[in-house]
């Protein structure tokens, strides 16, 4: 008996120990010590007498054939593997530890987890991957053109899960410079996913990256949960059921990221920049920069070609911001709600 097993024996609805443990040749204390274990792994189990385990909310599995069948042809054929683990530390960390040069032309590696045992966003922050409740994905690839043209690989990552997500009906998804998928609602913006680029490769020749994504789609109600250090939301609690089947979901980012990747690998950042000005949820508003030297309020004017944030400063000088924290000026949300876009 491992943990998929019983995971798919209480997706058929409420089952007692002694008939899990009759199914599994298992104790009914065995059975209990795997049931905590998923418990304690994120998987809301509820134990009710006369009935036996049951999941508080509905739960599925991700499943690789499923995702393939859900894709087209030609972007299948864009794919050197798609993979599933049931639990890893991170996604991006295995595939950084694969070999590049196995990397095929034009091709990409996909990995899929159910769980994630050490999953990071930016600066080394921990991300919140518990059991089969999320979508933690990472692809790999080669880009020609050197490392420079990375720059704006996370851009162009974050416009198409946005463009998906809006696909599969969740119109509220907005960008968040540099990487994070955000939904704004009354008290400010709350955070969906968020993606990490890692990679290496040449200064001036090919180079090689993985793009991970975490996407909340159902959020257990625990002690990690509450930990979050900052405002969240997921999937299922935006009513958003069109995206909570995990396996249209991957499909459906797939089916967005494949094309977007090509298009970047041949014609750079450019062609994105007026798609990402139609997301971005930071554009004309007052927001302060946070960096090593200190922090400034600054207006977001918007992006730079190469992918920098475009802001004006106090003092009316416009600069460009390549790295750091934004965060969105509290005093200036209501305002910023209430009024019209500027040019």
């Amino acid at each position: 008996m491992d943990e998929r097993d019983l995971l798919q024996a209480l997706m058929t609805g409420p089952v007692s120990g002694d008939a899990l443990a009759r199914r599994f040749g298992q104790t009914r204390a065995a059975v209990w010590k795997r049931v905590r274990a998923l418990r304690e792994a994120g998987v809301p189990i509820q134990a009710r007498p006369g009935r036996g385990y049951m999941l508080a909310t509905p739960l599925d599995l991700l499943d690789a054939e499923a995702i393939r069948a859900a894709l087209p042809a030609p972007l299948l054929a864009q794919l050197q593997t798609l993979e599933l683990a049931w639990s890893i530390d991170s996604t991006n960390s295995e595939l950084l530890r694969r070999p590049s040069a196995d990397l095929q032309p034009r091709r990409a590696r996909v990995l899929l987890a159910e769980r994630q045992t050490g999953g990071r966003g930016r600066r080394g922050r921990v991300w919140v991957s518990p059991l089969a409740a999320h979508l933690y994905l990472s692809l790999g690839r080669r880009f020609e053109g050197g490392l420079a043209r990375l720059g704006g690989l996370s851009l162009v990552a974050g416009i198409a899960t946005v463009e998906a997500l809006h696909a599969l009906g969740v119109q509220q998804a907005r960008l968040k410079w540099p990487n994070d998928i955000v939904v704004e609602d009354a008290d400010g913006l709350r955070k969906l996913g968020g993606l990490l680029v890692e990679g290496g490769g040449e200064h001036a020749g090919p180079a090689h990256a993985v793009i991970g994504l975490g996407l909340n789609v159902r959020m257990p109600a625990d002690d990690a949960a509450a930990s979050i250090g900052q405002p969240w939301c997921d999937l299922a609690g935006l009513a958003a059921d069109g995206a909570c089947d995990r396996n249209r979901l991957a499909a459906t980012l797939l089916a967005h990221w494949l094309p977007a990747l090509t298009t970047f690998d041949v014609e750079g950042l450019a062609p994105f920049l007026p798609r990402y000005a139609a997301l971005d949820v930071l554009r004309g508003r007052r927001v302060t920069l946070h960096s090593e030297t200190g922090s400034r309020a600054a207006t977001v004017t918007g992006l730079a070609a190469d992918g920098a944030l475009q802001v004006r400063l106090a003092s009316g000088e416009v600069c460009n911001v390549h790295s750091g924290e934004v965060s969105v000026r509290r005093e200036a949300a209501d305002a910023a709600r209430n009024r019209e876009d500027t040019p």
